[in-house]
């Protein structure tokens, strides 16, 4: 009797296995099924970049590796202020190759945040922040040599890809001007006259006016691009450096982007010596 039982045992734990197995593949199918080919990939003979894109982890944090940490001033909240710990996404030495008043700067920028942060100001993000912020940004594009348009929801930016330009703008600006160009299957954008008036991330990490951005968009498949950026500027750093990560597309239904219209949000930290307030930085 007892065998009878074990055998019994056996074989429903055999059926289960092969029933999770049917159901699994099942799955996998309909998974891959959703994807499309590399032929519905491409528009007009382009890679298709139309969507909405987020890139998935710390970047907007810290571009360099970082481990967990709190936020003491903001111990009320418990672990919901704590930093997340994160990986490097620069290539090469994983550091940012600072210049030394310019390391200072980092510095200094970093004991004051969140105050002294333009994201908490409301201020434009600037490039290549918009693209690893935390909210997804949307990319709309046309025909093969067409302009391309990226909307990001913070602070209402957006930013025109010229694909036939290659100049630059009469004032910098806090997106500056981005200049396009196909190379093989990757878009490539140049970003000049930016204001140098942002920060890369919530790490202090910053540049100047002098800083020109070169983008690649890559696409890996129909949902991910490979995004990497070069950043030179000879005022804040030693030589030009780079970051890379995958942006995913978000694939629900009816995926978009919605507004983040913060300037209302940012009136205390702003105008807090006119409203009767303490001053934050205290």
């Amino acid at each position: 009797m007892q065998n009878r039982f074990i055998g019994l045992v056996v074989l429903g734990t055999m059926l289960l296995s092969a029933c999770s197995q049917d159901e699994q593949q099942q799955v996998t199918q309909s998974q891959t099924s959703s994807i499309p080919d590399s032929e519905s990939a491409m528009l007009d003979g382009r890679p298709d970049l139309n969507g909405v894109w987020k890139a998935i982890n710390t970047a907007n944090w810290n571009l360099e590796a970082h481990s967990a940490q709190a936020l003491d001033d903001f111990w009320e909240m418990g672990t919901i202020a704590a930093i997340p710990a994160g990986k490097s996404v620069i290539t090469d030495s994983g550091s940012i190759p600072y210049l030394p008043e310019a390391l200072a700067k980092r510095d200094e920028n970093r004991a004051n945040w969140p105050q002294a942060d333009p994201e908490a100001k409301c201020y434009m993000l600037g490039i290549p922040r918009a693209t690893y912020h935390d909210i997804p940004f949307a990319i709309f594009q046309g025909g093969a040599d067409d302009d391309l348009l990226m909307v990001y929801p913070f602070a209402a930016s957006q930013r025109v890809i010229h694909m036939d330009e290659s100049g630059g703008l009469p004032l910098d600006a806090w997106m500056g001007k981005s200049n396009g160009v196909w190379e093989d299957d990757s878009l490539v954008v140049t970003t000049l006259n930016q204001n140098g008036l942002t920060w890369l991330d919530r790490a202090g990490n910053h540049y100047s006016n002098q800083l020109v951005v070169t983008e690649r968009f890559s696409l890996i498949d129909a949902d991910h691009i490979l995004y990497e950026a070069t950043l030179e500027d000879p005022q804040t750093f030693s030589e030009p450096w780079t970051i890379s990560m995958p942006l995913y597309r978000l694939v629900e239904d009816n995926a978009q982007t919605l507004e983040h219209k913060c300037v209302e949000f940012a009136d205390k930290l702003l105008y807090w010596d006119l409203l009767g307030l303490d001053d934050p930085g205290q």
